[in-house]
Order: structure tokens, then sequence, then C-alpha cells
């Protein structure tokens, strides 16, 4: 028979408990590991290193499709100079999505050229039509619990990774700007995500 020593000890456990359990509930973030954080279960690290810089995590948060189906988690990540109030300037970047469902690579070539047409002027895609080309050539199908990433680096360009698999890079700030203009400019995927991740801790 178990008998409890402390009760002092066992109600406070019971509070984390019934509080945790509450997050979980909520699906709002949880500090999984002393190094992570993990929403819906999809854990982001505090701090990824990619071409010798260190990418800090601002912020996550879940997109929903039509309010109830959970698309995907994404995790934005800053480097050094970065403010989130100023995303699309030229500054270091980091945005991670870990998707729940499959989904094609042309599906994805569709949704980028759309979010950057409805960002950028005219005179502004006409500039950078072929590196969107160029970009939108490099997706692959994903697989649910697979991970994109796409990182800006000034000066070395925008790459996309998928599963930590480099598949290319373009260059240009304005492009980094359209790419991630997205899901942070006036014409984004979604305010509630914006908010989430521009939020910060």
């Amino acid at each position: 028979m178990f008998t409890v020593r402390n009760p002092s000890f066992s109600s406070a456990c019971a509070v984390r408990l019934g509080a945790l359990g509450l997050v979980l509930l909520l699906g709002l973030p949880v500090r999984a590991a002393l190094d992570e954080i993990s929403i819906e279960g999809v854990p982001f690290r505090e701090r990824v290193e990619t071409s010798g810089m260190e990418f800090r995590l601002n912020a996550v948060g879940l997109l929903r499709y039509m309010t109830v189906i959970k698309a995907y988690v994404a995790g934005l990540y800053l480097g050094p100079g970065c403010d989130p109030q100023a995303i699309l300037d030229d500054s270091p970047k980091r945005l991670e999505i870990s998707y729940f469902y499959g989904i094609r690579a042309a599906d994805f070539a569709d949704a980028t050229r759309r979010g950057i047409e409805r960002n950028v002027s005219g005179d502004e895609l006409g500039a950078m039509q072929e590196r969107v080309d160029r970009f939108v050539g490099l997706y692959e199908d994903v697989r649910p619990g697979d991970r994109y990433a796409i990182t800006y680096i000034p000066g070395r360009g925008t790459e996309l990774t998928l599963n930590g698999v480099s598949l290319g890079r373009v260059e240009g700030a304005d492009f980094a700007a359209a790419m991630f203009a997205i899901w942070f400019g006036e014409e984004g995927v979604d305010a509630s995500l914006k908010r989430s991740l521009l939020a910060g801790s």
C-alpha cells in the first residue's frame, strides 16, 4: 500500500499536474525540456545553429484550417539583430513548420505563388519572378510529421530544408521579405498565427 509521507508535497504536485493538464487541453505551448518548447506535442528547440549562425526561438503557433482542423504548427526563430516587429527587414530569421497532414509539392508551389502575389506589388513580383520560380521548384511532397524550414541569412539568401536536408537557396533580401510576408505581411496567411509567432515570450 502506498503511503503519502508529505501531504503538502502531494498537494503541490496535484496542482502542478492539474495546470499541466489544462495547458495540454488548451493546446498551449509547454516546456518539454530545458532546451525545447512543445506545442500540440511537437517540439521546437530553443536554439538552432545553421551556417555558423545561432537562431533563438521567438514563439510558436498553431494554424487551424476552417477553425477546427489543425493544419500545422510553426516556430519563428530570430538571428542576431532581428526585431520581431520588423520581421521583414534585411535581418536573419528562420521559420520551421511541422505538418499534421500530407501535402503535395504542387500545392506548396501554388500557395507560395499566391502568398507572394498578395503581399508584393506587380513591379516587385516582376523583378523576382525567376527566383520565385526557382524556389517553388525546390518543394517536395511531405508526409505527416515532416518539417520544412525557411532560413534567411543576409548575403547568403533564403534556404529551404526538409527534415534538416537542404533543398536549395535563392538569393536576395527582396525575395526573403516576399517569402516571409506570406506569414507576416499585411495579407498574411492567418492573423492569429502571425500574432502568436511575433509575440515572443
